[in-house]
């Protein structure tokens, strides 16, 4: 009896054994986007350094906490500074319905069809989804068993995407379609899954070149043609009273951007030696851009290294009479745990501007959302006109210094920027 329980015990020893040894299940595959990446003890900036990785690396992640994979037993690394190459364990999207594709990493999937909806999770760049249906930018989704919204605009659509009618019809000379919502996007050819050209504004009006099926091809102000969904505006034989007609939704906007420092005036320097005035030089060309494609007029307070005081940087708004004064700037704490952007403002009409591009850069970006804050900055105390100091990160924090030191933050973060300003005027 007795050797037959040593049996019993040795074969349940050896069933725990195996299991332990077993392997954790995938969660899918990461890639290193940073040159350095740390791997720490656990889920978070306060676990200690165990090791490294280099840029390129893949990893095979087994679990997911927060924005934190886990890819040893005792090893995590910061999501946000990988790129998802491939999506273990989430549901395949319905063969007979449209598929949802993220176009960019950690995108917020939300309990409803706004900013202000609960995040309920995260896509990365190439993730998929069921699509279920389309409301004023958003699109409902469900992704690894979760029913959420997903912006529109960082989603392209397969499957039963729909394709140019065969053959468009010519539309009068006197035709015109009136855009109904805000943010409408402007495409190249008449499908959702053909390459955005830009974005026109609610109550813009523009002349009708053809209509084919659900899509209609207007004629921009720059001469150039696209299509948008018909079901979001309205055809008439007159453009709308007063409409403002452009390529974009900024179209007669003045917008001042003041790239912080300068010259002899670093700012704050980051824990590997990133200098805050040359980011915030990077981030203000890349801004500059966005917002001139979208119709704005704009000007820079400084467009080299160079030492700008505050009070000439204040009045180039001031001369201009600008619509909207964007200053900014890079964070530093001496806790380097620290994270996340805010977004500043001092009086009572730079309130709404601060607002929305803070949610705006929320929808767009991975960091921290700080919310925003009066700040007594002399360009925002001093400015009778619309302002606001956005710090974009902290680079005192490493993680977050590695995070904002590329293109692809400046990008998004930038985009965010945009959108608000678009929400903002509109």
């Amino acid at each position: 009896m007795k050797k037959k329980w040593i049996a019993i015990y040795s074969l349940i020893f050896l069933l725990i054994a195996a299991i332990l040894a077993a392997p954790a299940s995938a969660h899918g595959t990461a890639q290193v986007d940073v040159p350095s990446l740390n791997v720490r003890s656990g889920p978070g900036l306060s676990y200690s350094i165990t090791g490294s990785l280099g840029q390129g690396d893949q990893v095979t992640i087994t679990d997911e906490q927060g924005d934190w994979y886990r890819i040893s037993e005792n090893g995590w690394i910061a999501a946000w500074l990988t790129t998802s190459v491939s999506s273990g364990g989430q549901e395949p999207a319905a063969a007979s319905g449209k598929t949802a594709v993220s176009t960019v990493n950690r995108l917020n999937v939300r309990s409803q069809a706004s900013l202000s909806g609960a995040v309920l999770g995260k896509m990365n760049k190439g993730d998929t989804a069921r699509l279920l249906s389309e409301t004023n930018g958003w699109y409902e989704i469900e992704f690894r068993g979760t029913r959420g919204f997903v912006s529109a605009q960082y989603i392209s659509v397969s499957g039963s995407a729909q394709q140019p009618a065969a053959a468009a019809a010519p539309a009068a000379s006197d035709s015109y379609f009136t855009v109904a919502v805000n943010g409408l996007n402007v495409r190249a050819q008449a499908t959702t899954a053909s390459a955005k050209i830009g974005m026109v504004a609610k109550g813009q009006s523009f002349s009708v070149l053809s209509v084919g099926g659900d899509w209609v091809n207007i004629r921009l102000a720059d001469g150039t043609s696209g299509w948008v969904y018909k079901a979001y505006g309205t055809l008439s034989g007159q453009p709308a009273a007063s409409a403002p007609v452009g390529t974009g939704n900024l179209s007669g906007i003045s917008i001042v951007i003041d790239p912080g420092h300068g010259g002899i005036d670093g700012g704050t320097s980051g824990y590997y030696g990133t200098v805050e005035k040359g980011l915030t030089l990077q981030t203000a060309e890349i801004l500059a851009a966005q917002l001139r494609a979208a119709g704005a007029s704009v000007t820079m307070t400084r467009t080299s290294d160079v030492y700008i005081n505050l009070r000439n940087r204040v009045s180039v708004a001031h001369q201009l009479g600008a619509d909207a004064f964007i200053s900014l700037h890079y964070d530093a704490s001496y806790d380097r745990s620290v994270n996340g952007f805010t977004t500043y403002y001092q009086h009572s009409y730079q309130q709404s501007l601060a607002s929305h591009l803070n949610g705006g850069i929320d929808a767009s970006t991975i960091l921290l959302n700080r919310g925003t804050r009066q700040g007594n900055y002399f360009v925002l105390r001093e400015n009778m006109q619309p302002a606001v100091l956005i710090e974009l990160g902290f680079l005192s924090n490493p993680n977050e210094e590695q995070a904002v030191s590329n293109d692809y933050y400046r990008r998004q973060a930038a985009q965010g920027i945009t959108n608000g300003l678009i929400n903002y005027f509109n």
